[in-house]
């Protein structure tokens, strides 16, 4: 057999934004061709199916405010339909080299056929939570410090005001004040109590963010507790680890993904990834189903434009991976919910943690209010 026969044809777009003038533009794009694939010097490349094909290929290069954009694409078979080989091409070595950003990613079926994505998705989650159409409620349990039996009880009075999520602060995992077992038992619980008493659906969702096998351990405890759902950080234990969470049918959990960690890659306007790739289209891939994400207008520095392309994101047609949640979070407020509705709409969850304890002593009342105000505008919508 031929060696060209072994590539299909279909072929991945990357689109970068690189600065600097045009001349340094276009060196950079040649050099994404070569760095992203065959990594040799290019007198050197063999012609036919490596120089034809595995090469990167630039198919436009245009001007675009102070730089470029420049859109490459890549035969499908160098990412070995493994979603670790696909972040490698999309971004491997040049992320240590200075002005090239990820501006989007297109993808053809026979790439995203390989992955599942998210088990549940946007319907599922409302599946699950009572087929709502609100925009969902989401609180986090904090401050780090308090016993598990604190934590329990501050869960249990989230429910019984209305929240629909309850999720572990990020920074709650196995610590002396608040043991993962103890902590995951008492508040599954107590979420399950509050149900029994409301009618509603909320669900307990705890942090299995750790290393190796813990993070499997975890997630298992968790699913044999009686969780709703399992919060993990990606960009501490990996995307692809995640990936492997959403398709592993014994766990079988919807995930909510943390940003800890993966600033480093969003923050920068000459680096890293757009917020709609990387929040949007990439958290899908990895099977998320609902990513966290900074607010605008909170204590992060992220702008309406970027969480409006995050939301984009999480729709955005890809075959047939499921849309997600986006949740935005940082800094939110009640006093804010009018606002945000009225650019996120209902396809949203409301993250907030410290706010909730802002409007007055009473938790629950603070949670009904939440929850109340919301009711009203999707009724007056």
């Amino acid at each position: 057999m031929k060696k060209d026969n072994i590539i299909s044809g279909d072929r991945f777009y990357v689109t970068y934004s690189l600065s600097g003038s045009e001349v340094e533009a276009n060196a950079k794009a040649k050099d994404i061709c070569i760095e992203q694939t065959v990594e040799f010097p290019p007198p050197l490349i063999p012609v036919g199916m490596i120089q034809g094909h595995v090469l990167g290929r630039i198919e436009s290069f245009e001007p675009w405010d102070e730089g470029y954009k420049v859109k490459i694409s890549f035969a499908i078979e160098t990412t070995a339909n493994e979603l670790t080989q696909l972040l490698n091409v999309v971004f491997g070595n040049i992320s240590i080299k200075p002005g090239i950003k990820v501006d989007d990613i297109e993808l053809p079926p026979s790439l995203l056929n390989q992955y599942n994505g998210p088990r549940f998705g946007r319907e599922g989650l409302r599946r699950i939570l009572g087929d709502v159409e609100r925009p969902l409620l989401f609180t986090a349990l904090k401050p780090m410090g308090l016993s598990a039996q604190q934590l329990a009880e501050l869960a249990y009075k989230f429910a019984l005001g209305g929240i629909d999520i309850i999720k572990d602060d990020h920074g709650l995992t196995d610590q002396c004040f608040a043991p993962f077992n103890e902590r995951v038992r008492l508040c599954t619980a107590a979420v399950a109590k509050a149900n029994r008493e409301t009618g509603n659906c909320s669900i307990y969702v705890p942090n299995v963010t750790a290393g190796g096998s813990k993070l499997i351990k975890r997630a298992k405890q968790a699913k044999e507790a009686g969780a709703g759902g399992i919060l993990v950080a990606p960009g501490l234990v990996g995307l692809d680890t995640m990936r492997e969470l959403a398709d592993d049918d014994s766990i079988g959990l919807p995930i909510f993904s943390h940003p800890a960690f993966i600033g480093s890659y969003i923050i920068s306007p000459e680096n890293g990834f757009s917020h709609q790739v990387l929040f949007g289209k990439i958290m899908r891939l990895a099977g998320a189903d609902a990513v966290i994400y900074p607010n605008f207008g909170g204590r992060f520095s992220f702008s309406q434009q970027e969480c409006e392309a995050i939301v984009q994101g999480t729709h955005v047609s890809m075959g047939t991976i499921k849309s997600i949640f986006p949740a935005p979070g940082g800094g939110m407020s009640i006093e804010r919910v009018p606002e945000m509705h009225r650019v996120y709409g209902n396809d949203v969850m409301f993250l907030i943690g410290g706010g909730l304890f802002q409007r007055g002593p009473d938790i629950v009342e603070n949670c009904r209010y939440f929850r109340e105000m919301l009711n009203l505008r999707c009724t007056n919508a």
